[in-house]
């Protein structure tokens, strides 16, 4: 099939650029609503069938395949089992742990994780918070999900002060996504994980796909990184739930499928090639 056309100037030259050299290129991509569809329970998150093989296939071709999740790194290869793909990085809690080669490296949480850890199931108790929201402990930080309840968005607006009070007591920021939030460490974002990542690997266009809130520094950094001459197109695995991904994009496709299908058409123009 063609290849769906980004509908902006720099999004179709970067897809050129990577179709043109791809040994230069960087791919990278996040997990939860990218490369899997986003689930109830993420402890039961699983990739789109067939989309690792895609990042398989690719392997062969592009200089770099990446993960940059706001998952562990080990939690992420766990569910996606992404240790399939040769040669890839993943950069787990928005680029403070690093998945290469069999290992992960991280340094240790500011002590605020632990504050939160401590009081944050007596704040949800204490706030009467409807049932089947509940508390994801990623090691580094704490997210309350609300996808399970009645209501998720009221259950969201019942939550929010609270949590980003107890944040910011904690040393620690928030951040909102599709049905969590999450209470993290300051510092990193995928934005600066991935610029590190594209000078670490002198990569000469840059691809990146994502679908939440947590994904627009990302879609920043590509913006900054075309100002110093690496090309690079944005990549949206729309949703109904947040529009603000897909209106900072160069190229939407329909979810984690539509996002499948793309590769599998950037590999056969690469076999073209």
């Amino acid at each position: 099939m063609p290849l769906p056309v980004p509908s902006t100037h720099e999004g179709r030259a970067a897809l050129d650029a990577v179709l043109t050299d791809p040994a230069k290129a960087l791919a990278a991509f996040d997990f939860d609503g990218t490369l899997a569809p986003i689930v109830d329970d993420p402890r039961t998150s699983a990739p789109y069938p067939g989309i690792v093989d895609r990042l398989v296939d690719l392997a062969g071709r592009l200089g770099t395949i990446a993960v940059v999740t706001g998952r562990p790194a080990d939690t992420a290869l766990r569910l996606g089992g992404l240790d399939r793909v040769p040669g890839i990085i993943v950069l787990g809690h928005y680029g403070a742990e690093r998945w290469m080669d069999g290992r992960v490296v991280a340094a240790d949480p500011p002590p605020g994780v632990a504050l939160v850890r401590s009081e944050l199931p007596v704040l949800i108790d204490s706030l009467d918070a409807p049932e089947g929201t509940w508390i994801e402990d990623k090691g580094r930080s704490l997210a309350v999900h609300t996808r399970r309840t009645a209501d998720p968005e009221a259950a969201l607006t019942l939550l929010a002060p609270h949590l980003s009070a107890l944040a910011e007591r904690a040393g620690l920021r928030v951040e909102p996504g599709r049905m969590v939030i999450e209470l993290r460490p300051q510092g990193v974002d995928k934005g600066g994980a991935l610029s590190a990542l594209v000078d670490e690997r002198a990569a000469g266009a840059v691809l990146y796909a994502g679908d939440d809130l947590g994904d627009l520094p990302a879609f920043a950094a590509v913006t900054r990184l075309r100002t110093t001459g690496v090309p690079g197109l944005t990549v949206c695995s729309s949703s109904s739930e947040v529009t603000e991904v897909a209106e900072a994009a160069d190229l939407v496709v329909p979810g984690p499928g539509g996002l499948a299908e793309f590769l599998g058409d950037v590999a056969d123009a690469l076999n073209r090639r």
